[in-house]
């Protein structure tokens, strides 16, 4: 027998199969800490200490990115002082009792407690979007995103308006005297002065979805990003509770009478109404980082990106921190 052949070149490799394409990335979530902070505008970076008038008892009061606006309860309308420098630019008519006040990212929103409407003004020149009618006595006022949630201190319900028109999305009950409200990103908390909770409602559809105890006399509330604080102005405290699920993390002293609450993105802060001071918590342990003077009876506090604004309703003034 002849020798074997010799062995054929191996043929080549055949190609690889394709892999598919990847989709793009999904949307990312809500920017807790931005909504905390209520950054629907660019920051101001300026400014110094200083306390300017205002009107007849100031109270609410809002930052639109540019300005501060503040709601004069006894003489119906509001001031907006430029940030940067605290300068009176106007003062627009408002309603009968204006209480709160929030921006949406074009209007501002202010609350009248005694003919119980609210009034929405255009930011940029105080022209009158419209005067929309609520339940009794609305007073604290938030923006979740696309509407403006009202608490009716007198008929203890939420109202819900489309902020695009203010077309009226329905009314919920809720605790006894409801005064403040703050919005987590998905849900709206309203603080019930008069039945010492908290109640938790759904924004998207407006559905309960607990009620809290706190202190004695909540009114303000603030959200930090993952809680949410509750000052307790006859207790003389602030309440944190989770978010997720309104369980208490802990009750924190503050001065006496707490009253409005701001977060500036890293601390708490609270106005002390019979103490004309407001206290700075650090938000991550409820530890008292400093209380500083302001004027009298202090109610509303605002962050602007860089500085604290305060509303002194018995002498008419606000102070900047």
């Amino acid at each position: 027998m002849g020798p074997a052949g010799a062995v054929g070149v191996q043929g080549p490799t055949g190609p690889t199969g394709s892999q598919g394409v990847a989709g793009p990335p999904g949307p990312p979530g809500p920017n807790r800490l931005q909504i905390a902070t209520l950054h629907w505008y660019q920051a101001n970076q300026t400014g110094n200490a200083f306390t300017n008038p205002s009107g007849l008892n100031p109270i609410g009061v809002a930052f639109d990115g540019s300005n501060i606006w503040v709601a004069n309860n006894n003489t119906g309308n509001v001031t907006k002082f430029r940030a940067s420098d605290g300068a009176t630019l106007s003062t627009f008519f408002a309603g009968n009792g204006p209480f709160g006040v929030a921006y949406d990212g074009a209007n501002v929103w202010v609350t009248n407690s005694v003919d119980n409407t609210v009034s929405a003004i255009q930011a940029v020149d105080g022209g009158t979007f419209g005067t929309f009618t609520t339940m009794s006595a609305p007073e604290g006022v938030a923006f979740d995103g696309s509407s403006i949630w009202i608490a009716n201190n007198g008929s203890n319900s939420l109202t819900r308006l489309k902020a695009f028109d203010g077309s009226n999305l329905g009314t919920i009950a809720v605790g006894t005297n409801p005064v403040g409200v703050a919005f987590d990103g998905a849900n709206i908390w309203v603080a019930n002065f008069g039945s010492n909770n908290v109640t938790k409602v759904r924004a998207s559809d407006g559905t309960v979805l607990g009620t809290f105890n706190v202190g004695t006399g909540p009114s303000g509330v603030a959200f930090d990003g993952a809680n949410i604080w509750v000052t307790n102005t006859t207790a003389g405290s602030v309440t944190e509770l989770q978010a997720s699920d309104g369980s208490v993390i802990n009750t924190w002293s503050a001065g006496p009478s707490p009253v409005g609450i701001a977060f500036d993105g890293i601390n708490i802060w609270v106005a002390n109404s019979s103490a004309n001071s407001v206290t700075e918590l650090r938000a991550s342990n409820g530890s008292i980082v400093g209380t500083f003077s302001v004027g009298k009876s202090p109610q509303g506090v605002a962050f602007d990106g860089v500085y604290i604004w305060v509303t002194n309703e018995t002498d008419g003034t606000v102070s900047k921190l």
